[in-house]
């Protein structure tokens, strides 16, 4: 039985007088990796905005059981990493700098960075295969590049909880393997990662799949079973198929069926 990390009960966002979200409940498990997919414009984005506490929202959301607005600033900033999705970065900053800038949270105000801190930050750059461009503007960097330094600022934080929305964003496929092993092994360590992901294939490596579709929850169950696969093909309207691949599952685009009452040449 796994522990939740984080909670939402009534959850209901609005954006202006449009309501994103309605009324969500959903309990996400400590030490586990759960995915957020569903189709364009479904709320992935706002509900991963709202776990973080970065929008507004009625209901309560909680971490680690405490509500989440009862957690001082920096003392959730240490249990709570963010990596949002096209997210301004310090585009002077060397690529070092910028993954430093993940310590703030556990360091004092104005207080210089410790052996700890750039330890951290080395660490995260070393994983990340960034390394070599620690001394790079980020500002000079490529998509891809650019997207591995701002995962390195969020790992150096070293939170018990990661939060990621579209992390894959401009990485090719042998970068976006690395990026799966980096969350494996977050995983096996105790860490929960929970990342919204347009990647069908690479989401169906999750330990668990979150479905949300018009703003509500479609399903949330394990990836490997049959009636979350049934929920996903749902979701996207019988545009994909679920297939397993060599011991994993492969989300296959279908062409849109042909229906009866259209017009055909004779």
């Amino acid at each position: 039985m796994f522990s939740i990390a984080i909670s939402a009960t009534s959850t209901r966002t609005l954006m202006g007088k449009v309501e994103i979200l309605h009324a969500l409940d959903l309990r996400l498990p400590a030490g586990r990796w759960t995915a957020v997919v569903g189709p364009n414009g479904a709320g992935k984005s706002t509900l991963l905005r709202v776990l973080a506490g970065l929008l507004p929202t009625a209901g309560t959301v909680t971490l680690h059981g405490r509500d989440l607005r009862d957690w001082p600033a920096r003392e959730r900033a240490r249990q709570l990493a963010w990596l949002g999705q096209g997210e301004p970065g310090a585009e002077d900053l060397s690529a070092y700098d910028v993954a430093l800038l993940g310590r703030l949270p556990h360091r004092a105000w104005l207080a210089p960075p410790t052996e700890a801190d750039h330890a951290a930050a080395r660490q995260a750059l070393q994983v990340t295969q960034v390394w070599d461009l620690r001394a790079r503007r980020l500002g000079d960097l490529s998509g891809g590049e650019r997207q591995r330094v701002l995962l390195a600022r969020a790992l150096a934080v070293q939170a018990p909880v990661l939060l990621m929305d579209e992390p894959l964003a401009h990485l090719d496929p042998p970068h976006q393997a690395d990026w799966l092993a980096v969350v494996r092994r977050l995983v096996a360590a105790g860490g929960t990662v929970v990342s919204v992901l347009h990647e069908l294939g690479v989401a169906l490596h999750a330990d668990e799949l979150l479905i949300v579709r018009d703003g509500a929850i479609a399903h949330h169950g394990p990836c490997a079973s049959p009636d979350t696969h049934r929920a996903l093909q749902a979701a996207f309207d019988e545009r994909i198929r679920v297939l397993p691949v060599q011991g994993s599952w492969v989300a296959l685009p279908q062409e849109e069926p042909i229906h009866a009452d259209r017009d055909t040449p004779h």
